[in-house]
């Protein structure tokens, strides 16, 4: 079992800071980086500072090759509660990333098991990613991996938790009914395989997962305790996330 680097911030908005600040340092180093890009409500501080170091100058992702982990399943690209229009929002249309270079599972795709198939095979053709962010779930889940008896290896589709819904039901006005039901994700695998792992986490309400995720065995009802057996990966956390370990 490969040891987790801990990282712990004073507060949420300096854990942003400092990691859109190791991005920043990666993309200069690396121009044509493969960043694995999480959504939620976590990593939108991060975004927010990605996109002022870029208007800064300080941000150049020209070259720069993106694969969301996640998508629901049945909505479009455009469907405004998409993780591809949240992404869009929040960081996308804010830096010089090119079109071309954005990789997204389609949501809308008529055969999900081809399209998962397809996104695995377009990650294999990037060279893999370089740098992989993961947020956390209330409930030890990432990217839409859920706590189950067993988990899939690589881009499958997934039933999403009642709570992983309410967790996205702001971006369906509130209305947990048209949340959709299962999603498309990549797999424990797809995402182990990334040269380097950063989980962010933040938040009083994430310090039990956060707790089960770092010193609980590796199990498939906590899937992010997965990452304890990744040898380059590390956990950046606020105060309150970490107030448990």
């Amino acid at each position: 079992m490969a040891d987790v680097h801990v990282r712990i911030f004073v507060t949420a908005a300096a854990a942003a800071r400092a990691l859109a600040r190791d991005v920043a340092k990666e993309l200069s180093a690396s121009p044509r980086l493969v960043l694995g890009l999480p959504s939620g409500r976590t990593p939108v501080p991060l975004y927010d500072e990605l996109a002022r170091l870029h208007a800064r100058g300080k941000a150049d992702f020209r070259d720069a090759i993106t694969f969301n982990l996640d998508e629901f399943l049945g909505l479009s690209a455009d469907h405004p509660g998409s993780y591809r229009a949240f992404m869009r929002r929040h960081l996308f249309d804010r830096v010089n990333l090119r079109t071309s270079h954005i990789h997204f599972l389609n949501g809308a795709a008529s055969d999900p098991l081809a399209e998962c198939a397809r996104y695995d095979r377009a990650i294999a053709r990037a060279g893999g990613i370089d740098l992989q962010i993961l947020g956390l779930g209330v409930n030890g889940h990432i990217g839409f991996n859920e706590p189950a008896p067993g988990l899939a290896a690589a881009t499958h589709r997934v039933r999403l938790t009642m709570a992983t819904r309410r967790a996205n039901a702001a971006l369906f006005h509130h209305r947990l009914r048209d949340v959709p039901k299962a999603g498309l994700s990549m797999g424990m695998a797809t995402i182990l395989r990334a040269r380097r792992i950063v989980l962010l986490s933040t938040g009083v309400g994430k310090a039990r997962s956060v707790e089960r995720m770092l010193r609980g065995p590796v199990t498939t009802r906590v899937p992010a305790s997965f990452l304890q057996l990744h040898a380059n990966v590390e956990v950046w956390l606020d105060h309150a996330a970490a107030s448990r370990v």
